[in-house]
């Protein structure tokens, strides 16, 4: 009979544990994206690799220099500026990120360092 009070405590707990942990947890920590200079868009790019080779030849002159400025457009999905996103993994030159609201909701890519805020 001593025991009972604490039986009933220790129940209780254990039920808010048991309801509280069916409830989905939302990112602590929300980011957005954010634009730059003249651009209108901050450009999605399907992973790291690409980015590194895109802004590889933008640096270079002549030729690969212009290709290396039109290859975004066509290899990078445009993302609206204050577009809110999750990042899964980070490092020094951008980060894999999902989209976490707005018209292309659920979409997964890398962006620059620069561009999340």
């Amino acid at each position: 009979m001593k025991y009972l009070p604490m039986i009933l405590m220790l129940g209780t707990l254990f039920t808010i544990a048991i309801v509280a942990c069916r409830q989905p947890i939302g990112p602590v920590i929300s980011h957005k994206l954010k634009v730059f200079g003249n651009q209108r868009a901050v450009p999605i790019y399907p992973n790291e690799l690409t980015y590194l080779y895109t802004s590889r030849e933008k640096q270079a002159g002549g030729v690969v220099g212009v290709v290396g400025d039109v290859k975004p457009n066509l290899t990078a999905k445009q993302l609206d500026d204050q577009t809110p996103v999750h990042i899964v993994t980070s490092d020094d030159y951008g980060a894999v990120i999902t989209v976490t609201d707005g018209p292309m909701k659920g979409a997964t890519g890398f962006v620059a360092r620069h561009n999340v805020a």
